[in-house]
């Protein structure tokens, strides 16, 4: 049986052939995954958050679904249906997209907060329920999100309450001068997503997510984490609502992921701060005026992570 450690890598590198030069952005996707959470990627059009999200899909023999979330999209086009059978006389469901491996929500803040609120339930307890129905949805269940930035035309910003669901929040980033030279020589014929295979299976991501349950977590490292998240609490002058418990949780499982990859079996103090502004960044409301001073989510995650000290 291979190493349980190079399965990650392979799905890394083999992503690594259709987004170039963003390693640290797909390496955060694929802690997501193996960590059993769900990922937002928000950042301008353009930048490939789709096709990230398609390339994972293609690495993985899994059931990808994709949903492109309009206007006038309804939480039945998400969930399912139940449709009548002249035949048998009975109501027989028919599976919304909602019902795949890795679903990508393409766009998601293009849908009103009615469909926007039909994944809460799917991403939080991985079931749906229909005419007073659960239904289980398939294991791993992994929701990949894309949007646009709030202030684009057309947009409805999502829900704190959904957005906490996301075990992650990550931007793409445009790509330096060289990498988008080699991005047009690579796609001069056509798109290397076309000839992309998939290199792990569903059994593997099972046994990586279980895996990844068993990095050691040493009461300190794990009293650092609960110090960070409870600062942002004790910054009334300049946020708002401040992280939950579900973001120590978030913390907690991302920083073993990260700790995995490296092939390590314990987690340490730098994997926090490496993951403390993905994991928050989209947690944190920030009072009005310090948003006009021009004060950043990432601005305050720096602060805290100077503040709190850090287990010897």
């Amino acid at each position: 049986m291979p190493d349980l450690h190079e399965i990650p890598q392979k799905l890394i590198d083999n992503i690594s052939k259709v987004i170039i030069g963003k390693r640290e952005v797909i390496e955060l996707v694929v802690i997501g995954l193996i960590s059993n959470g769900h990922v937002l990627l928000e950042d301008v059009p353009g930048l490939g958050k789709t096709t990230l999200a398609r390339a994972l899909s293609k690495s993985i023999q899994a059931n990808f679904k994709r949903i492109q979330f309009t206007p006038d999209l309804l939480p039945s086009d998400v969930t399912g249906v139940s449709i009548y059978n002249q035949k048998n006389g009975e109501f027989e469901f028919k599976e919304g997209p909602i019902f795949g491996n890795i679903v990508l929500a393409d766009e998601i803040n293009r849908t009103t907060p009615r469909t926007q609120s039909a994944l809460l339930e799917a991403m939080q307890e991985f079931k749906v329920t229909i005419d007073g129905v659960e239904r289980a949805l398939p294991v791993p269940f992994f929701v990949i999100a894309t949007q646009n930035p709030i202030d684009f035309h057309g947009t409805y910003p999502l829900p704190e309450s959904q957005v906490d669901r996301f075990i992650m929040q990550l931007g793409v980033g445009y790509p330096s001068v060289q990498d988008e030279a080699n991005i047009l020589t690579q796609n001069v014929k056509k798109s290397p997503l076309d000839d992309l295979q998939n290199v792990v299976s569903i059994q593997e991501i099972l046994e990586l997510q279980k895996a990844v349950t068993s990095v050691h977590i040493e009461p300190q490292i794990v009293e650092y984490m609960v110090n960070v998240i409870s600062a942002t609490r004790n910054l009334p002058g300049d946020i708002k609502l401040g992280a939950s418990p579900r973001a120590s949780l978030a913390l907690m499982r991302t920083t073993r992921s990260l700790a995995f990859l490296d092939k390590r079996d314990y987690v340490i103090p730098d994997d926090v701060k490496r993951l403390a502004y993905c994991v928050l960044k989209h947690r944190l409301v920030l009072q009005p005026r310090s948003i006009v001073r021009g004060l950043t989510s990432k601005d305050i995650v720096s602060h805290i992570l100077k503040k709190v000290s850090v287990p010897l």
